[in-house]
């Protein structure tokens, strides 16, 4: 995918924040749109699918978190990559926006090369994806990476994104203790901090959806995906 055909939306209620980081973005190439608020970022989103949503939280009418959450319950915006841009920047708000469905958050101030760096790096999962088009069956699980879809048994299970990556990894290689540093490299990438909450967040949700059982800590090292004799 060439980068002039990629857009990215950018949600901002500052003027100044829309003017500059838009500038930078399109100096790289890439298509960029505009929201000043929740409502119309939900709006633009639904019109032009892009492939990026860099989202502010606190604006008016909607916040980031709402417009996340919304965003992410729209079919056709399922595999857009939605990344947090906010002053924000405590632990509490980013395990908010992880639980509303984001693949990252990066907090304001930055500088606009940083910013254009974190974006290439986002933008870079997109080409991954584009190759990961193979389905894996585990006992009665089935991992359908193309669509970013599981199966358990009859049951359809639609993960955002993260979840689904991390799901991924642990059931690449049942049994095996994947510890905490390698999961945030393989699922976040080194160049993306994120909370020390953040994997606890997504595992939780992960046992809601898919089985508490399946899902096992080794206190201090990490977690690892196990089945039961039965399943096997």
């Amino acid at each position: 995918m060439n980068t002039s055909d990629i857009k990215i939306l950018l949600v901002d209620d500052e003027p100044d924040i829309l003017e500059i980081v838009g500038y930078n973005l399109k100096s790289e190439g890439y298509q960029v749109f505009t929201a000043n608020n929740g409502v119309e970022a939900v709006k633009t989103a639904k019109k032009v699918t892009p492939h990026l949503i860099l989202l502010d939280i606190m604006m008016p009418e909607m916040d980031g978190i709402e417009a996340c959450e919304k965003i992410r319950k729209i079919k056709s915006l399922e595999e857009v990559l939605i990344s947090f841009l906010t002053a924000r920047g405590e632990d509490y708000s980013q395990v908010a926006g992880f639980d509303a469905g984001a693949d990252d958050y990066i907090t304001k101030p930055i500088k606009p090369k940083v910013l254009v760096s974190k974006v290439k790096s986002l933008l870079r999962r997109l080409k991954t994806e584009e190759k990961a088009d193979t389905t894996t069956k585990i006992g009665d699980i089935v991992i359908n990476r193309d669509e970013y879809v599981v199966f358990k048994g009859e049951e359809k299970i639609s993960l955002p994104r993260k979840e689904f990556e991390l799901f991924s990894l642990l059931t690449s290689k049942p049994g095996k203790v994947f510890k905490r540093e390698v999961i945030l490299d393989s699922v976040w990438g080194n160049e993306v901090v994120v909370g020390g909450r953040t994997i606890d967040v997504h595992i939780r949700k992960l046992r809601e959806k898919i089985g508490d059982h399946y899902f096992k800590t080794v206190k201090g090292v990490g977690y690892k995906f196990v089945l039961d004799e039965s399943e096997k």
